[in-house]
């Protein structure tokens, strides 16, 4: 028999009314909010980025020409992933805007995609990319580039990497549009086991906020800086973890 399940909130529930919606949100922890108020699965101890999403989502808006953008990248044939960032430099704030999660297809389709955001975007792809595609035996990193694709790769050390995207949320240096459904799917699901250890489910998109907060944004340009124009620059920030 086929099951499917449906996420409601709690303004899908015609019987609260605001004021019932006040003061219940008034009387729930904030670790609980989310899941009382959206359905979203509270996982304890175990969820990795235990942050309320009223602290990062934001509704999208037009990214001045003048932020660097970057973006990282996790392969894979059964998921390929990228994430996009723009900085605002002035307030040393991360803004992930666009995403690509696609499963079984090859590197061309990829590659197609992610220069459609724009060709001039550096990225930080996953360094396990420098072993052999299970098809043909190219390196994939080397067949992204040639694809077209400006790549190098990305630091994986994943607890510095879980900490420094930590220390971005928390603080509110890190934001994401609320259009980007993929990621948060993974967001809400991404815990640790009994073990402590990082369940690998679903965590291509988390995966790619590591590498490029640690790494993707220390290449981050502009298109105008890629075509040799000049223009005035905001002040650039600083983030005493990842130095750029």
């Amino acid at each position: 028999m086929s099951k499917f399940c449906i996420g409601i909130t709690w303004d899908d529930v015609p019987h609260i009314s605001a004021e019932d919606k006040a003061l219940l949100w008034d009387s729930i922890p904030p670790h609980q909010r989310d899941a009382r108020s959206k359905g979203i699965p509270a996982l304890g101890s175990g969820v990795i980025y235990p942050v309320s999403e009223e602290t990062y989502l934001v509704d999208p808006f037009d990214i001045p020409r003048y932020w660097p953008r970057a973006y990282g990248m996790d392969v894979g044939w059964k998921r390929t992933a990228a994430l996009w960032g723009a900085w605002d430099q002035q307030n040393d704030v991360i803004y992930l805007y666009s995403e690509h999660y696609m499963a079984e297809a090859p590197p061309q389709v990829h590659a197609d995609a992610i220069r459609a955001r724009g060709a001039w975007i550096p990225g930080a792809i996953d360094p396990a990319s420098s072993g052999s595609s299970q098809f043909d035996g190219k390196k994939l990193i080397n067949e992204y580039q040639g694809l077209g694709l400006d790549l190098s790769f990305a630091d994986n050390a994943v607890e510095a990497g879980l900490h420094a995207v930590y220390r971005r949320l928390v603080s509110g240096r890190l934001k994401v549009f609320k259009t980007l459904p993929s990621f948060l799917s993974e967001i809400r699901l991404y815990r640790r086991d009994e073990k402590g250890k990082i369940v690998k489910e679903r965590d291509h998109l988390m995966d790619t906020m590591r590498y490029l907060v640690m790494s993707g944004m220390a290449r981050a340009t502009t298109e105008a800086h890629v075509m040799g124009e000049t223009y005035a620059e905001a002040p650039r920030g600083n983030d005493s973890l990842t130095g750029y």
